[in-house]
């Protein structure tokens, strides 16, 4: 891995970020667009600081730092980290700013993508009995590399056969929890993924909090645990959050002393609900997580 430590190339002050998304994916993982196109498409919507997070692979990290330097558009490091928490819940944890050689980190996500592939066959047995036949070979055909293989890609296969109208659709019908699609798997623990970030020299962010389904007790005690780990941040703007949710993670981040994050999750046109760089503002009390970036 080259390049490895980018600060921001171009002006070492974050105060004059106005337009940052920190979490969005490119083919490398689950995304529709290849890295250079990720960023060249942040680029023209105005984004001025842009974090590239796929899911438990930093492969396209290059690509996307050389594009972004073309560009002069401010790069980041990250990572979105796949961890498992109490009951079977999966939770994901976005790493930014990290250094992507540290050994320890690529160690383990190595580690956390061992045993899609498995999981992939299994999920594709369990929604033959429901008859969505060949979805294996199907999600396959969405993805460059098997061993990254993902419920986004036999969302994306079910809607192409026509049994869905919407990648949403497919998740709340066959692919969530309790649904005929799921199968359960043993990603890293919450200890695990922020040792491998703090590691790295990154910063942790719980990613998305909005869309765990989890009691306000569960999630309480989900970010006190996170924060006694030495989290530092939540996305409370997230492309899946509500006006509703946004404000409540806000509260979060105030009662907690969080860092705030900005970001779209955007994983590829006509699919993600918030384009790159078109969310709101972060509240203004609050302290954008890029102003802890290494600049």
């Amino acid at each position: 891995m080259t390049g490895a430590r980018i600060r921001c190339e171009g002006s070492a002050n974050l105060d004059s970020v106005t337009n940052a998304d920190l979490h969005c994916h490119s083919t490398i993982s689950d995304g529709l667009l290849a890295p250079g196109e990720v960023v060249r498409r942040a680029h023209g919507n105005g984004v001025d600081l842009l974090a590239l997070t796929d899911h438990d692979e930093i492969g396209g990290l290059d690509e996307a730092r050389s594009v972004a330097a073309e560009l002069g558009l401010r790069f980041i490091n990250g990572v979105e980290i796949s961890v498992s928490w109490g009951d079977d819940t999966t939770v994901h944890i976005v790493a930014l700013d990290i250094d992507p050689r540290h050994p320890a980190l690529i160690a383990g996500l190595a580690q956390v993508r061992s045993g899609r592939d498995q999981r992939a066959v299994q999920m594709g047995a369990e929604l033959d009995k429901v008859g969505i036949h060949g979805a294996h070979q199907g999600a396959l055909r969405y993805v460059g590399n098997p061993a990254l293989v993902s419920r986004s890609h036999f969302a994306r296969y079910i809607v192409e056969a026509g049994h869905a109208k919407d990648v949403k659709t497919v998740f709340d019908h066959w692919l969530a929890k309790g649904k005929p699609g799921y199968v359960a798997h043993s990603w890293a623990t919450l200890s695990q993924a922020l040792s491998w970030i703090h590691g790295a020299g990154g910063l942790a962010v719980v990613a998305h909090p909005g869309r765990y389904r989890l009691s306000n007790k569960e999630l309480r005690r989900l970010l006190v645990q996170f924060r006694d780990l030495g989290g530092q941040g939540i996305e409370v703007l997230s492309g899946s959050h509500s006006d509703e949710e946004v404000s409540e993670f806000a509260r979060y981040a105030r009662e907690f002393g969080f860092l705030a994050s900005r970001a779209s999750d955007f994983h590829g046109p006509g699919e993600s609900r918030i384009d790159l760089g078109k969310l709101p503002q972060l509240p203004a009390d609050l302290t954008p997580v890029w102003q802890k970036f290494r600049g």
